[in-house]
């Protein structure tokens, strides 16, 4: 696997239509995708002494960080009325290869930040709500 650029990989927000259609976060800076999940041990006597896990069970969710600069972009207006509102929308992570990961997110934090001589800054965090899609 070839080695790719961080400012390919883009999140991006849905427009709320059917179908969906997703318009880039503009102005991150940074990007940060982690998968999570959650164990479930079914060790026994006859582990031999060994943690034995359950493939399949337990809880799995996918966290999103982003940092960047504010720009106004229609899908920053966006981002921000969600988290005010607290409403779950489709969000979609794409790569340099082509590889994208889609689900429904609820922004849990969003915070600005600016100097008084310098640009207006942002980060956001985002959760998983239901399954997250790799294709």
């Amino acid at each position: 696997m070839a080695a790719e650029k961080g400012s390919a990989f883009l999140l991006k927000v849905g427009n709320g239509a059917t179908p969906v259609v997703y318009a880039t976060v503009a102005g991150l800076r940074t990007t940060q995708l982690s998968v999570n999940g959650e164990a479930v041990a079914i060790t026994s006597k006859d582990s031999g002494g060994w943690r034995e896990l359950l493939s399949g069970a337990g809880v799995r969710s996918v966290s999103v960080s982003a940092a960047g600069v504010f720009t106004g972009s229609t899908a920053e207006v966006r981002v921000k009325a969600n988290a005010l509102a607290g409403t779950l929308d489709d969000y979609r992570l794409s790569f340099e290869s082509g590889e994208t990961m889609t689900g429904k997110f609820l922004v849990t934090k969003l915070d600005y930040a600016g100097d008084f001589n310098g640009e207006r800054s942002y980060t956001l965090s985002l959760e998983s709500s239901g399954p997250v899609v790799s294709a």
